[in-house]
């Protein structure tokens, strides 16, 4: 369920709640009952690069390989 930020346009608080995404915005504060405004904020995670899923989970755990697909080996620095 998606944290949503919220500011009181009276008081000036800012507060979070957990809404579904169904759920209709808030429209009063819950300190001061004044109204209030959706924040847009910054997502705490990031999807970078290309083939995140098949790169990262897809071939985890004996997925089977596809004929003629063949798995690249990658050697440490010590």
């Amino acid at each position: 369920m998606p944290i949503y930020e919220y500011q009181c346009q009276s008081c000036g608080q800012i507060f979070e709640v957990w809404q579904k995404i169904s759920e209709k915005p808030l429209e009063v504060c819950q300190s001061c009952g004044g109204p209030v405004k959706k924040l847009i904020s910054h997502t705490s995670f990031q999807l970078k690069g290309s083939g995140w899923y098949v790169t990262d989970y897809a071939r985890k755990g004996g997925g089977e390989k596809k004929e003629g697909q063949s798995e690249k080996k990658t050697e440490q620095k010590k």
